[in-house]
């Protein structure tokens, strides 16, 4: 199936989005599993572990520490954070509290009208969601439309299609879960195993087909809320993540981040108020280096699209 903007990228540059839910950025500790837990490709690529004693600028690598809560009271909520991480709107200032779970109406209709991939495709750019989405999924949703996700809602926006089961299998999409360990095991699939370094690698093929591709997974916030074990997500994380970066052409860079605390303090099962990390590598890196908060985010990847235009898209950023 065709997917609105497979090919070749405008100009050259990729920009590769990775959601990964729940995961905030603490000092290091024994409560705190990216601190605790080896993970050695992104040791390598940081210089040290996902904790703040790490942040700082090198070349071609941005790691900050932005804030989730956004000057509103409380515990940042996954609708919330998301619709801001996605869009570049302060979703809980708008609707006054931070809401949990799936996105209410009001969410919705901002979501609708601000998506990133909404935005960017508006500019033309070939934008798309890599995960792959099930009948049963759909199904479900039909039945409870307050089912909707946020990064779901932020791909309805600019109406391109989902990907599907049979593009999982063709190696045109990738599962939230990694590896269809989660989606085996625990939901019956009937799908073969993937390895998380070529699903990793899988991503990075695909991102050099668009110029902005996002895909999220939520096994860390699993794992935040003590559903599955840190070290089985994390290693399995850390892999993927490896995958990418030995799969990215040069002009491609991936972005992390997430929408609140979670995983990074195994004393409580609850969100947090810690601030979360923003990881860019590679040539569009410095575009990032002055985020403060996740509504910066949607900005900056606008803006290395923007930058890299029609005719001249090298996507590199300001210096730090």
């Amino acid at each position: 199936m065709s997917h609105g903007g497979e090919g070749e990228g405008r100009g050259g540059h990729h920009l590769l989005f990775v959601f990964v839910d729940g995961v905030g950025l603490a000092p290091a500790g024994p409560h705190n599993p990216l601190g605790r837990v080896p993970m050695p490709r992104l040791h390598a690529l940081l210089g040290g572990p996902l904790v703040r004693e790490t942040l700082g600028q090198d070349g071609g690598v941005t790691l900050r520490a932005v804030d989730a809560c956004l000057g509103v009271s409380g515990l940042p909520g996954s609708a919330t954070g998301q619709t801001a991480l996605f869009t570049g709107v302060n979703a809980a200032a708008v609707v006054g509290e931070h809401v949990p779970d799936y996105p209410t109406s009001a969410l919705r209709a901002l979501i609708a009208e601000h998506s990133v991939l909404k935005q960017a495709a508006a500019a033309e750019a070939r934008v798309s969601l890599a995960n792959a989405y099930s009948e049963r999924y759909w199904a479900l949703v039909s039945e409870e439309p307050r089912r909707l996700s946020a990064s779901t809602l932020t791909m309805m926006a600019c109406g391109a299609p989902f990907r599907t089961l049979a593009d999982l299998l063709a190696g045109q999409a990738v599962m939230w879960d990694l590896t269809n360990e989660v989606a085996v095991t625990h939901f019956h699939y009937e799908l073969p195993l993937v390895a998380p370094e070529e699903a990793g690698r899988r991503l990075a093929r695909l991102a050099a087909g668009h110029d902005l591709l996002l895909f999220e997974t939520f096994l860390t916030d699993l794992a935040g809320h003590k559903r599955i074990e840190p070290e089985w997500v994390l290693a399995r994380l850390d892999a993927f993540l490896g995958g990418i970066l030995d799969g990215c052409s040069g002009d491609t860079t991936l972005v992390v981040c997430s929408d609140h605390g979670n995983l990074e303090d195994d004393t409580t099962r609850i969100h947090t108020t810690n601030p979360v990390p923003l990881l860019a590598a590679g040539p569009a890196a410095g575009y990032f280096c002055r985020a403060e908060a996740i509504t910066d985010v949607a900005p900056a990847i606008l803006s290395v699209l923007r930058a890299a235009g029609p005719g001249d898209r090298n996507g590199r950023g300001p210096a730090a």
